[in-house]
């Protein structure tokens, strides 16, 4: 495998000089406070300020620095759990209404590209799902019957493979598909928002939400207040729900890699192919004298990888087997996706909540559900029907025997991992562990997460996560501790970087 130093997509989305409200004086007192600066987040704030709300967004760190800066940057309507299982879930109708809101999410992109004139590589684009093995074909023809009864009218079915390395293979190919520069996007929302009168406060990290009807006190670290009659929780996974919401999502790394690939070898389209869990693809030029091959997938569960290194081993070993025209590997992270059990985001009101709006359980369509959640949270607030409420109802439950037994597999993954209480720790001693390196060590009833620095210096944590408790474990390829139970996940000195935990790792007290 090449040797990449880069495990974070900054030097591919890099973007710089981002809009802030900070030398303005915020509103106080908003008809709206969106927290998290995403592509949700920042899509509600534009539409609700569009119609004349007032709207504060707040972001702990930097618009992107999320999980919309670690997209692969697809905007596709032809959703990866397929409509196929969609119908099973939903039925008909549910497949058609959760079809119809990401074509809706794609045609609400460009035009709000053109009315902003946000300059972000849009283009429109062919996608395909394509088989690698005759065994798929039968499955393959099943979903394309399920896609047009979901209203794919123009969709086609190839009996030669979109690719030109492969002799034999089919694929379906859906039009009208896309692909953009998110952080690029992000940047145009930013000052599309302000220029309508919302304020976006950047280092602004909430901590508490006060009261149980509106109007709602926000509490952020760095000691500020806010109140509003509306809240919107666009953090990725909430963390105001602590528990409910945990049971019906799951979280999962997802890989991906960069390789260089001469322009024209291979169509600009997207690709993806049917295994499970799948692969995609996409080409991106970062300027006239390059072209990049991203390609994604190798997906496993957070705090779940024995050795994440070898997720990239086996992504680059199946991108040169259907992709031989790419080159060597330019740049490589991976990114937290949240998978609910259903196959289908939750947007609209926390269980329990009136007014406080929540949008989570993305999958691998975090830019299509977070600007769908921008329509139909706008719709919420301002007391409107909208034909995909009860589809994307963060309340809904799970009824079909297969989501019934997603469900079921999912928490009891979880409460297996609680098993790392009485398993045997990594390393006996803290002195045993190498020089930029963590590993979990037992101290009589403690487990610690132990990481020695490269000035030589022990950082010892205490290893239970303040979430619900689960034991981290040490992500040696991102240099993190990763919670497996509801994927948490901290700095190798203990900062909390992904929710739902809110806090950092304790420090251990040794006596």
């Amino acid at each position: 495998m090449s040797k990449v130093a880069s495990h974070s997509p900054a030097s591919l989305w890099k973007i710089e000089d981002w809009p802030n409200s900070a030398d303005q004086v915020p509103h106080k007192s908003n008809d709206v406070c969106i927290i998290g600066a995403g592509i949700a987040g920042l899509t509600s704030a534009y539409l609700m300020a569009m119609e004349g709300l007032r709207v504060t967004v707040l972001e702990a760190s930097m618009p992107g620095d999320g999980e919309t800066g670690n997209t692969s940057a697809h905007l596709s309507s032809a959703l990866d759990d397929r409509f196929t299982e969609l119908e099973e879930l939903f039925g008909k109708e549910g497949s058609f209404l959760a079809a119809e809101s990401h074509r809706w999410a794609i045609d609400i992109i460009e035009s709000i590209c053109l009315r902003e004139g946000i300059d972000c590589d849009f283009e429109r684009v062919d996608g395909f799902l394509f088989t690698t093995d005759p065994a798929e074909e039968e499955e393959l023809r099943r979903e394309f019957e399920a896609a047009r009864r979901a209203g794919f009218t123009d969709l086609e079915f190839l009996h030669a493979p979109p690719l030109r390395s492969r002799r034999q293979g089919s694929a379906i190919r859906f039009p009208n598909q896309g692909h953009f520069h998110p952080l690029k996007y992000l940047k145009g929302l930013s000052k599309a928002v302000q220029k309508y009168g919302g304020h976006i406060l950047l280092n602004h990290e909430v901590i508490d939400i006060h009261g149980h009807e509106a109007p709602y006190t926000l509490t952020t670290r760095q000691g500020s207040t806010f109140t509003a009659s509306h809240v919107v929780i666009a953090t990725n996974t909430p963390f105001n729900n602590r528990f409910v919401m945990h049971t019906k999502q799951a979280a999962y790394r997802t890989y991906i890699v960069t390789m260089a690939i001469e322009s024209g070898a291979v169509n600009k389209a997207l690709y993806w192919d049917m295994k499970d869990p799948y692969h995609y693809v996409r080409l991106y030029q970062p300027n006239e004298h390059q072209t990049l091959l991203i390609v994604g997938g190798e997906d496993h569960k957070t705090g779940q990888s024995e050795d994440p290194d070898s997720s990239f081993a086996r992504l680059e070993t199946w991108a040169r087997a259907n992709f031989p025209e790419a080159g060597e590997v330019v740049t490589r992270w991976s990114g937290q996706v949240i998978e609910p059990v259903d196959s289908l985001a939750f947007i609209g009101r926390n269980p329990g909540d009136d007014q406080i709006y929540i949008a989570t359980g993305d999958s691998g369509h975090g830019l299509t559900h977070g600007t769908i959640a921008g329509m139909l949270l706008n719709d919420l607030v301002h007391k409107r029907s909208n034909p995909w409420e009860k589809l994307y109802d963060p309340a809904r439950k799970a009824t079909s025997f297969a989501s019934l037994k997603e469900y079921f597999t999912e928490n009891i993954n979880v409460a297996l991992q609680y098993r790392d209480y009485f398993s045997p720790a990594d390393l006996s001693r803290p002195s045993e562990v190498p020089i930029g390196e963590g590993a979990i060590v037992r101290y009589g009833l403690q487990k610690l997460a132990v990481y020695r620095d490269h000035d030589n210096e022990l950082h010892m944590l205490s290893a239970v996560c303040p979430h619900l408790g689960g034991i981290v474990r040490w992500n040696k390829v991102e240099k993190t501790w990763d919670c497996p139970c509801h994927g948490s996940r901290f700095s190798c000195k203990g900062e909390v970087i992904n929710g739902p935990a809110m806090t950092n790792l304790n420090k251990a007290e040794l006596r």
